[in-house]
């Protein structure tokens, strides 16, 4: 099919919940993606950060296939290897004691709540619910997830949202202690870097701090790091570069290379909280998606991940040494980066990068996101760069 007949076909088919830009993809190679009739695209996005090591990967294909013949599913009543050897593999990376999997980020973080619930009340009875976010914050789209994210924009239409979230400013300390001085909050959760927020990574002190008051309050930290997870930020977890060991952490997106997979770790006191039949999914440690999982976390080498830092720390100087006063500030860990605009709208730039044959993204209101795949070479990189610097220039 070309790309006119995809398109008419999702039209007539396809509920119209996004806003699809005018683009239609048929294949990928590296970190470069083709039309139907051929037209490249340099991806700084990876799929919204799902496709941490490309397009195109034989190694990664060949294990979910050898997989997929083997056995491609069985309910979590009973036991298999991929499950078991990716649960180690995760655990023995983080220092967390044990995992929950799932299939998204969402499903991921409405666990967590759920496992920082049952954690108070299990230990306290009731009365200590409430779990505080932070103000630009994204947990996930559904009822329970909208009501954490701290974005009054993704709080419409869907009332009545779930009880018990408080959202305070990003970074501001006296705001949280407030809040756990109330006595009634089982949990924090926070993204080290607020992705959807506008790429911003929140100071290193006050995640030191917000630590040590939750631990000194018996509140669990939660640290979302769907987005930052899986190497995007230069190391496996963010949070193995703020000094800091959460007590739950979740993930998804990079972590299967392309395959919706997500989860949930727990460090030594929260590992027994989710008991039998407290928490459950059908999908969720399905083996065809932990055997892609177990190919990702062996592709993320001590040198990739070096390397992720020294492509992101490229990406932010190279942007920075522009001379263009349409970029206000570039900043970011790892390969998430985010550029701030001024004077031109993010939304124009996306779609004449796009006509240009580069993918990039926006976040929060005027902000840039760049998402590349963890493995992108430097040749695709400077055309990627080449095509961003024309179109700022020709927008500024």
């Amino acid at each position: 099919m070309n790309s006119q007949q995809i398109k008419e076909l999702y039209a007539e088919n396809v509920m119209e919940t996004y806003a699809r830009f005018d683009v239609v993809l048929d294949r990928g190679e590296g970190a470069t993606l083709y039309s139907p009739e051929g037209k490249a695209y340099v991806d700084f996005t990876s799929g919204i950060g799902v496709n941490s090591i490309g397009y195109g990967n034989r190694g990664w294909a060949e294990a979910i296939m050898n997989q997929a013949v083997r056995l491609q599913h069985v309910s979590n009543l009973y036991y298999t290897e991929p499950g078991a050897r990716l649960a180690e593999a995760l655990t023995k990376g983080t220092g967390m004691k044990k995992a929950f999997f799932s299939n998204s980020g969402a499903e991921s973080n409405e666990g967590a709540i759920k496992l920082a619930r049952k954690y108070a009340r299990d230990k306290y009875g009731p009365g200590r619910e409430s779990v505080i976010t932070l103000e630009r914050s994204f947990h996930g789209r559904t009822i329970t997830t909208l009501a954490a994210t701290g974005q009054d924009v993704f709080h419409q239409h869907f009332f009545p949202f779930t009880e018990g979230f408080r959202h305070i400013p990003a970074n501001d300390f006296a705001a949280l202690e407030a809040e756990l001085g109330r006595g009634d909050v089982c949990a924090v959760m926070m993204e080290l870097v607020q992705g959807e927020g506008g790429v911003l990574p929140l100071d290193k002190e006050y995640v030191s701090k917000a630590f040590t008051l939750c631990r000194e309050k018996d509140v669990l930290l939660i640290c979302d790091e769907v987005q930052t997870g899986i190497g995007r930020t230069g190391s496996l977890f963010a949070f193995q570069q703020f000094d800091i060991q959460p007590d739950v952490v979740t993930f998804a997106k990079g972590i299967a290379g392309g395959l919706p997979m997500g989860g949930i770790l727990a460090n030594h006191r929260c590992a027994g909280v989710l008991t039998a039949g407290t928490h459950a999914t059908t999908f969720g440690g399905n083996p065809v998606c932990a055997a892609a999982a177990l190919y990702v976390l062996d592709t993320l080498t001590p040198q990739l991940l070096e390397n992720v830092t020294h492509k992101g720390e490229y990406i932010r100087k190279t942007i920075e040494s522009w001379s263009t006063p349409a970029v206000s500030q570039v900043r970011g860990m790892g390969l998430m980066i985010g550029v701030s605009l001024k004077g031109i709208k993010p939304a124009d730039v996306v779609g004449r990068c796009i006509e240009k044959g580069l993918l990039v993204l926006t976040a929060g209101s005027d902000a840039l996101r760049l998402l590349p795949p963890l493995t992108i070479s430097h040749e695709e990189t400077e055309k990627g760069l080449a095509l961003l610097k024309s179109v700022l220039e020709e927008l500024q």
